[in-house]
């Protein structure tokens, strides 16, 4: 299957330092207590979630990266986490839809080669894919638990989880309802660890003046936002995007919420 790499991923950024994600959540979480910033070079010990009863999701089955790269990764440094996880982006690879279950190995590694390699980032900048057949795979490196910063929504990483549908859905496509599912499904659990309304809206703070909003811009979020809602691209293409009410729908209800 052919990859066109120019279009791949368009927009996204490197994963924030560490000294930058102490800044921005203490921006958008004024009024809170802080833990102090790590020191300079270091990364953040990676917090594990507890669960905030009751808006709870069950946690889906997910490949990790260990079955889709068996080969070990080069040693780099510890991936960056925030404390919390407090938004979703949704993206799509723009890969095309021409791929069976058996290619998507193949196709994650090669974006993920596309970012390494061609973007000099340490990993692939997605937290999560999720296939047409509704299989999620874990993506970048740190834990599928850990609130990992990715490179997936360039000013926004830190607090938010990246998820890419694997496939270019773009006006007239169609999207896959085993993936509108997974999707689903993926988002209600990993908000639902910190309590998150996947119907609600989050407060972010930019990092980054190649986003939508200069650095330092405090800017509210839908939970579930897709990847142009705070980058200049046309991802998560609009056959998707319009899905996105759905999306946060099928998340409540899969955290028992009731219907709005």
């Amino acid at each position: 299957m052919t990859i066109d790499r120019r279009m791949l991923l368009r927009g996204m950024g490197r994963a924030a330092a560490a000294g930058v994600i102490a800044a921005a959540l203490a921006a958008s979480d004024k009024g809170r207590p802080s833990a102090s910033a790590p020191a300079e070079g270091r990364t953040r010990p990676r917090p594990r979630a507890e669960p905030a009863a009751p808006w709870t999701a069950a946690r889906p089955v997910v490949v990790l990266r260990t079955d889709w790269q068996p080969t070990p990764l080069p040693q780099r440094k510890p991936e960056l986490s925030a404390p919390a996880v407090k938004a979703v982006f949704i993206h799509h690879s723009n890969s095309g839809n021409d791929y069976t279950p058996q290619d998507v190995p193949a196709l994650i590694r090669a974006l993920s080669d596309d970012h390494v390699d061609n973007r000099d980032w340490d990993d692939v900048g997605y937290n999560f894919f999720v296939d047409r057949t509704g299989t999620i795979y874990e993506g970048r490196t740190g834990g599928i638990d850990n609130p990992v910063v990715g490179a997936h929504t360039v000013g926004f990483n830190i607090g938010s989880v990246g998820i890419a549908a694997i496939g270019t859905y773009g006006t007239g496509a169609s999207v896959p309802a085993p993936m509108l599912e997974a999707i689903s499904r993926l988002a209600a659990w990993k908000l639902g660890l910190y309590g998150i309304d996947p119907r609600g809206s989050t407060l972010l703070v930019s990092t980054n003046d190649a986003s939508k909003y200069p650095k330092g811009s405090r800017v509210t979020f839908p939970t579930i936002s897709g990847h142009r809602d705070g980058c200049w691209t046309r991802c998560p293409g609009s056959a998707l995007y319009t899905l996105l009410p759905e999306i946060r729908d099928r998340a409540a209800r899969l955290q028992g919420r009731v219907p709005a």
